[in-house]
């Protein structure tokens, strides 16, 4: 027999069940986009979430998305979870740039941090070539672009510095070269560095690279060759200042390497809005635990912010929209442990009662799309529901006492896509570098 506690639970599942059901478009096709379409309005920032990072459908939906943004809303660009340095290199192939590559797999080959499915992949791959053929119809000022948001690539964003450098100013060439030799004897990925700086007496190559990035602003404007050159070599000097932060303050734990990696990713944001120009719009393609509004989740009461958050507490309300998407059950890429191999692992039925078990059975098992803010009001929706995050570290035999994150579903997202079943991802076999510092170490997301 259920308890008082048990039918409440019941009563109210089915009446959140009901809600969604009346509001939830059934996804088969692009045009099953419009409502969302819709919800978006004139926004100028539109952030599409990703419960894994390893879900082909989540790839998939939000290229068809962000297409239609692209070709009907005239986004200008796709901001993503990945590197800079690699990140502009697709940059560059979308908008056929000379020396760039015959192809989007010899471009995608240069990803070797793991864990490399997230971007070396054929989804990827398939987004890449529509969005060259897009920009082959364009002026180069209208050309959309790939941008990597991230702050790890401190080793490869100073190479690249310094290869530009070495061709346009051999002043700030000697600057870049004395942080790189800082920065030699620790290792360029961060971790040995980290290490470094808790010794009793710990050396540090901040100052280094904080003046390598004053030197480069100090001179931008004299640099001789194309914008677009020159906002890199400048972006890259600012992932080296933030990435030595966030390898220094990662290595003593708690919540403030996670908030410098986003507020980098929301400067790096900006930074591009700015460049892109009055009219500049912005897609985002990040895990549902940096686009969904972190105060609507524990992420807050930890002291963490993210790039949802910060995006909807500085501009105005119609201009930040936020799409979560997520999954009941199917398979997913992911590692059992950092640096693992990419394996295919089983993603099993969601938990009872979670926002995946409800929109399963208001989807009545079909893939669904629906503005959720609507609810902001509404007493059913007032309390946190256990919502699915599977990051490249999985173990789905912990299922069912992790991977969720209690969330005020309104308050977290404007809009959410939920794909019932899902496959994996189709990885461009890489294997990558031991001895980079993986993405989104030590969080997972």
């Amino acid at each position: 027999m259920l308890t008082d506690v048990g039918k409440y639970k019941r009563l109210w599942q089915s009446q959140v069940i009901a809600k969604v059901k009346e509001q939830a478009v059934e996804l088969k096709s692009m045009s099953d986009l419009d409502g969302i379409m819709n919800r978006i309005g004139n926004a100028r920032y539109v952030l599409l979430g990703e419960a894994t990072h390893g879900t082909h459908e989540f790839y998939v939906w939000r290229a068809l998305l962000s297409q239609r943004l692209i070709r009907e809303k005239g986004f200008s660009f796709i901001g993503v979870e990945g590197d800079w340095p690699d990140c502009y290199r697709i940059n560059r192939f979308v908008k056929n740039y000379s020396d760039t590559g015959e192809n989007a797999y010899d471009v995608i080959h240069d990803f070797r941090r793991w864990p490399t499915w997230m971007w070396a992949n054929w989804e990827i791959i398939g987004l890449m070539n529509w969005l060259r053929v897009y920009n082959e119809r364009n002026s180069q000022s209208l050309k959309v672009g790939f941008y990597g948001l991230d702050v790890y690539s401190l080793g490869e964003s100073l190479e690249a510095i310094l290869n530009y450098l070495e061709k346009y100013d051999i002043t700030a060439f000697d600057k870049a070269k004395e942080a790189i030799s800082c920065f030699e004897p620790f290792g360029f990925e961060g971790s040995d560095y980290a290490r470094a700086t808790r010794r009793l007496v710990p050396k540090t190559c901040q100052r280094e690279v904080i003046d390598l990035l004053t030197e480069i602003r100090r001179k931008i404007t004299t640099f001789n060759t194309d914008p677009e050159s020159v906002f890199n070599a400048e972006q890259n000097a600012l992932v080296a200042v933030n990435a030595e932060n966030y390898y220094r303050t990662m290595i003593g734990g708690g919540p403030e390497s996670w908030n410098i990696r986003d507020r980098h990713m929301v400067t790096t944001l900006e930074r591009l809005m700015n460049f892109h120009g009055n009219k500049a719009k912005a897609i985002i393609w990040e895990h549902n635990t940096h686009i969904g509004d972190a105060r609507a989740t524990e992420m807050s009461a930890h002291g963490m912010v993210n790039v949802g958050e910060l995006l909807s507490g500085s501009h105005a309300r119609d201009d930040v929209v936020k799409i979560g998407f997520g999954t009941y059950e199917g398979t997913v890429v992911a590692g059992h442990h950092w640096g693992d191999v990419m394996r295919i692992m089983k993603v099993p039925k969601a938990r009872d009662a979670s926002w995946e078990d409800i929109l399963h059975a208001a989807g009545d098992g079909k893939n669904v799309a629906f503005a959720t803010d609507r609810w902001k009001d509404d007493p059913l929706f007032e309390h946190p529901i256990d919502h699915r995050a599977i990051g490249v570290v999985y173990n789905n035999d912990r299922e069912h006492y992790g991977n969720y994150v209690p969330s005020i579903i309104p308050y977290r997202y404007d809009a959410f896509i939920h794909i019932d079943s899902t496959e994996a991802l189709h990885p461009v076999h890489i294997k990558p570098d031991g001895h980079q510092m993986p993405e989104t170490f030590p969080w997972g997301f």
